[in-house]
This record gives structure tokens, C-alpha cells and sequence, in this order.
């Protein structure tokens, strides 16, 4: 496939540029929270984390090549493939850490349901685009809800509480852009809360706990909120500038539970304190203010709600990892985008921001 020189003298370097920046940095703290301590296997995740970055990037800039009409063409056959292998993982997954997320081809693992966070935001787009006549009649936003809650319910029962989360929240922020009355979500909300103790009964018993946790922090601190109680150590330690390179101590020592993952931003915090928080957190909003441009400046209903989509996805998970690790959110399991380990995220997301560039580029060809 050859590639048009036009394309590429649009790309959007200020939107891949804190990409690059927050995707080098997780390799950083990956490397710097496993220590001198790490067992040989620990170490060497963040070479695993180095690969799956370079090979994200990679096909970032290659999904730049596309037009985006072509994804459009095929968000069904997307979405309708992710959706069998979320039903594959639920008759064949490979279990771990008590839930059954992945699907294994040969030596690699992969998990469907971050795939999937992409795939319904492709569908959700192409659906609307081509109702974009009737959008005002309640009724066509039926099938998208019912497209939403399929993937959603498949999710929950793996179990990833937080990944369906993101599903259902970043489905809401579309329909609302497009123009659904904000008083329908009032009465799906008030349906909800009205079934909450029926949902409640199925969640795990972990899962029970983490809530309950959450509303009384002390109550478990050697069991269920352990990950909470040390994760606040570790922020907290941190101060204004951090203990430095090297100095995550409560990482290194294994006491911080999951800092390459789900608390990599605690790791964060307790050695670059306050400061390098702040920095990082920067870096998104700056990020998200650019794919917001897109969808205000976007040339058709489908590539705005593919910007607003993208966007509202990975600060959904910004705002509950960030939240959940300083303790003002319950902790549901959310990796932070662009810096946790894990190369199904990475490439997501990798592949969600190459939509956002295609975008943008595309906006200057014709």
C-alpha cells in the first residue's frame, strides 16, 4: 500500500509528541519501581513494556496511512469480531489474578474487552452518522444502548468491573454529544438505583469489599484495602518533589500491590512527588484539549464523534486510575492510559490516538 507524502505533511506533532512522552515515561517507572530487589522476571517487564511501545507507535503512524472513511466502512465487521472473541474468552479465556479476560494465540495473551473500548466507539460513530436525520427521535438511540450493554455484561461477568464502566460511561458521553435529552440517562439512572441491590448480588465478594472499603477506609487495611492503604503511603511519601530516581521504596520493597499496573501513578508519585504528578497530568489534559479541537473543527458527524469517543474514553480512565489511587474513587481496577504495563492497552490506545492523527491529517487532503 503506498503512502500519500500529503498525508504525512499534515501529522499532528503536538498530539504525538506528549504520546511518545507519557508512553517513554512508563517504561521509566516500570524500570524504576522493580529495583535491585525484583526477582529476574520482574526486571524485565519493562523491556516487555519497551516492545509493546515501539510496536504501538508503530501502528500509530501506519493507521495513519488509512483514511478513516475506510474504519468507517468497517465498523461492523470491527465491532461484530471483537464481540465473538469477548464470547471466546467467556467459553475458553485463560484465567488469572481470579478473573478470566484473555484469549491466547500462540505465545501471546491478549485481552478482547480493551479492544473492545475502541470498537464500540468506531461502531457508535458509524451508527449515528448514519441516523445523523433522526437523531432527534429517542428511539434510535435503542440499538446503541442495546450494542453497549451486550459487550458490557460480557465484561463484567469476566470479571472487570472498571472496563465496563468505561463502556457504559463513554457510550453515555457519546449520545449525550449527538443530542440525546440528558433526562433519558436521569431515567436509566433512576432505573438503575432502583435494581442496585440485584446488580450488587453479582459481584464477587472482592468486589463487595473494595466498595466497602472505599466507604470505610480503615475497616480492612491488611485485607481488601490493602492496595488503598499502601498506595496512599506511597503518594503520600512522595512530598512535593519525590525521593527521586530510584527511590520508590515502597514499590521496590513489593509493598505497593500492582505499581507497574493498575498504581503505576503512585509509583509515580512517590518518586517524582507532587511536581511530577502534576507534569504528567498536564501532558493529558493537554493531549485531550487537542482531540476536543478535532471534534469541534471535525469535517462530519462520524470523525467528530470518533474524536469525542477517543477522548472521553482514556479520561474516563485517567480520572478513575488517578482517582482510585489517591483514594477519592473506589478501586475498580482501571489501567492508566499510555503507562500502565500491558500490551493489549498499549496498543489500543496507541491505535485510538493513530485515529485521532488520521483525522486531523486527513481534514487538509481534499
Amino acid at each position: 500500500m503506498l503512502i500519500d507524502r500529503r498525508t504525512f505533511q499534515t501529522f499532528e506533532w503536538r498530539l504525538a509528541a506528549p504520546v511518545a512522552l507519557l508512553a517513554a515515561l512508563s517504561v521509566v517507572v516500570i524500570y524504576s519501581t522493580s529495583g535491585a530487589h525484583a526477582s529476574l522476571i520482574r526486571r524485565s517487564l519493562y523491556l516487555k513494556q519497551a516492545t509493546w511501545v515501539v510496536v504501538g507507535l508503530s501502528a500509530m503512524i501506519l493507521l495513519c496511512s488509512l483514511h478513516y472513511r475506510t474504519i468507517a466502512r468497517l465498523a461492523y465487521p470491527i465491532y461484530t469480531v471483537t464481540l465473538a472473541a469477548l464470547v471466546l474468552v467467556a467459553l475458553i479465556g485463560r484465567s488469572g489474578f481470579g478473573a478470566q479476560r484473555w484469549l491466547t494465540l500462540g505465545p501471546l495473551a491478549f485481552q478482547p474487552s480493551e479492544f473492545m473500548k475502541l470498537s464500540l466507539i468506531v461502531l457508535l460513530a458509524r451508527y449515528l452518522e448514519d441516523h445523523k436525520d433522526e437523531l432527534g427521535a429517542p428511539r434510535i438511540f435503542l440499538l446503541p444502548i442495546v450494542l453497549t450493554l451486550v459487550p458490557a455484561a460480557l465484561v463484567l461477568r469476566q470479571p472487570d468491573l472498571g472496563t465496563a464502566l468505561v463502556l457504559l460511561f463513554t457510550s453515555i458521553s457519546v449520545m449525550l454529544v449527538v443530542g440525546l435529552k440528558i433526562r433519558y440517562f436521569l431515567y436509566i439512572g433512576g432505573a438503575t438505583l432502583a435494581i442496585a441491590p440485584f446488580l450488587w448480588s453479582f459481584l464477587r465478594d472482592y468486589q463487595k469489599n473494595r466498595f466497602l472499603v472505599f466507604v470505610n477506609p480503615g475497616s480492612d487495611p491488611m485485607g481488601a484495602g490493602y492496595h488503598l492503604a499502601q498506595s496512599k503511603i506511597a503518594v503520600g511519601s512522595g512530598g512535593l518533589i519525590g525521593k527521586g530516581w530510584m527511590g520508590a521504596t515502597q514499590s521496590q520493597l513489593n509493598f505497593l500491590p500492582a505499581n507497574h499496573t493498575d498504581f503505576i501513578f503512585a509509583g509515580l508519585a512517590e518518586q517524582w512527588g507532587f511536581i511530577g504528578c502534576l507534569g504528567v497530568l498536564v501532558l493529558y489534559a493537554y493531549l485531550f484539549s487537542i482531540g476536543l479541537r478535532l471534534a469541534r473543527d471535525a469535517r462530519d458527524l462520524f470523525s467528530m464523534i470518533m474524536s469525542f469517543g477517543i477522548v472521553s474514553m482514556m479520561a474516563l480512565q485517567v480520572l478513575i486510575n488517578v482517582g482510585m489511587v489517591i483514594g477519592i474513587m473506589p478501586v475498580v481496577g482501571i489501567p492508566l492510559p499510555l503507562m500502565s504495563y500491558g500490551g493489549s492497552s498499549m496498543l489500543m490506545n496507541m491505535l485510538a490516538l493513530g485515529l485521532l492523527l488520521n483525522i486531523q491529517m486527513q481534514r487538509f487532503m481534499y
